[in-house]
């Protein structure tokens, strides 16, 4: 049932198309993206297409449903010894190939071989980081929309005061 509900909900969040940039073989959309399919989708460097540097192990959602990254299970190749690796929703797209009633799907990283070295080990460590760092950001811009919302009514008040005079 958990699997079921999630998997609409990835659903969901890949039909609005937030970080997913499909390119259809043919010239008409998909339209709708399955999680499911994605899954496991091969994924390539954009300037290397011949080498699968690993597939999609994970696709993670922000607090909106929106896919923020994914997570990469990556092979030996790179130097990136078989490591899970998180790919920023900015480094890829999604690549859709239908030939008839087949459909697949690959992954495609923008980066160099040398960003991809660099992106973060998906760990319990970059997760509790992650949380840790969206807290702040949240609590830092609700802070900012209270200044904002004071600064204004200060401003309003204080024109209110001229115009009585």
């Amino acid at each position: 049932m958990r699997k079921s509900i999630m998997t609409t909900a990835v659903s969901a969040a890949l039909l609005c198309g937030v970080a997913f940039h499909a390119n259809a073989a043919s010239s008409e959309p998909q339209g709708m993206y399955s999680a499911d399919d994605i899954m496991d989708a091969d994924v390539y460097l954009e300037g290397d297409t011949n080498e699968d540097i690993g597939d999609v192990e994970d696709i993670l959602l922000n607090e909106d449903m929106k896919v923020s990254s994914i997570v990469v299970e990556s092979g030996a190749v790179l130097g990136l010894g078989g490591r899970e690796i998180v790919v920023d929703s900015d480094y890829f797209r999604l690549e859709t190939d239908t030939d008839g009633n087949d459909t697949e799907h690959r992954i495609l990283i923008s980066a160099s071989e040398e960003e991809v070295k660099s992106f973060p080990t998906y760990n319990r460590d970059w997760w509790e980081q992650t949380k840790v760092n969206a807290r702040d950001a949240w609590e830092t811009t609700e802070q900012e929309l209270e200044s904002a919302w004071q600064y204004t009514r200060d401003a309003f008040d204080s024109d209110e005061g001229v115009n009585q005079e």
